[in-house]
């Protein structure tokens, strides 16, 4: 007599242990922060060169293809918070995070395309379904990423909007290396630039708790 066969299901540590790549939870963390982190970035850089300054700034892409340090004409900057604590100022990035690297488009497409791909690589193959911090992290780094890719690729440099304590000088006139101004925070950045900073913090930290419990 033939015996019924039965299938047993994995326990939930043994589920916990997955590679993240076979886990539908961990993929579900995953997108579901890239793609949200990811529409606000564009949606707000849309808003804010629709609305910030007197009129819509339309961008050509073949202008500022052509023209690798083409900036926007000058316009007032819009209070957002008070207490000159942040500012909304319209400025094109044509380098990395908060500028640096300026007029390098074609690097920072290609070493944002590496960097994407090394990060699907390390959630997929070098996270387990249980490191949901290090997802976490993963989607922020991806998603800033992206973010600022499509400008790249869509209008040939980056939008930004944000400036960070307008009006707050370094004492004694000091400046920051490679800055023309004493401003506390002279870097003007998006959501995109946010999330990438902030999904690098977020790894270093989990990376250093992980750490920390294994010692104990």
């Amino acid at each position: 007599m033939i015996e019924p066969t039965t299938t047993v299901e994995p326990s939930v540590s043994a589920q916990a242990d997955l590679p993240a790549w076979k886990s539908a939870a961990a993929w579900y963390r995953l997108l579901v922060i890239l793609v949200a982190v990811v529409l606000l970035d564009l949606a707000t850089k849309a808003w804010a060169f629709h609305a910030v300054a007197m009129a819509p700034i339309e961008l050509d892409r073949e202008t500022v293809l052509h023209d690798p340090h083409y900036q926007l004409p000058y316009h007032p900057g819009v209070d957002a918070l008070p207490w000159g604590l942040l500012d909304f100022r319209l400025v094109l990035n044509h380098g990395a995070v908060f500028g640096i690297g300026q007029g390098s488009r074609l690097t920072f497409i290609c070493f944002t395309i590496a960097a994407t791909s090394a990060a699907l690589l390390l959630f997929a193959r070098g996270t387990r379904a249980s490191m949901r911090l290090a997802h976490c992290a993963v989607a922020l780094i991806l998603a800033g990423g992206l973010g600022n890719l499509f400008d790249r690729m869509q209008y040939g440099a980056v939008r930004d909007f944000l400036h960070l304590l307008p009006g707050w000088n370094l004492p004694f006139g000091w400046q920051w290396p490679g800055c023309a101004t004493s401003e506390v925070f002279p870097w003007i950045f998006n959501v995109a630039d946010m999330s990438l900073l902030a999904g690098m913090a977020l790894f270093i930290w989990g990376s250093w708790k992980a750490e920390k419990k294994s010692d104990s």
